[in-house]
């Protein structure tokens, strides 16, 4: 399912998609370049890749149009 839970009035992938990170990749851990709603696993992704990844969709569509992206998965552990 989506990484991202939808924000009122929204929808992350559009979103993402709109701060022109469909298709970014951090390690093994990429914005899915079919719908920038879901993060994908290329090959070998760690949990960092995940969480970084995620930190930058995060921050730069903060940055962009004010929507803080909440996780819809649960990050569990260290």
């Amino acid at each position: 399912g989506s990484f991202f839970k939808r924000p009122h009035n929204n929808f992350a992938g559009k979103l993402i998609q709109d701060a022109g990170l469909r298709g970014l990749q951090v390690g093994g851990a990429q914005i899915s370049p079919l719908h920038a709603g879901f993060i994908i696993n290329t090959g070998g992704a760690t949990a960092t890749d995940i969480i970084d990844l995620m930190e930058i969709v995060r921050s730069t569509v903060y940055q962009e149009f004010g929507v803080l992206l909440e996780p819809e998965v649960r990050i569990i552990g260290d």
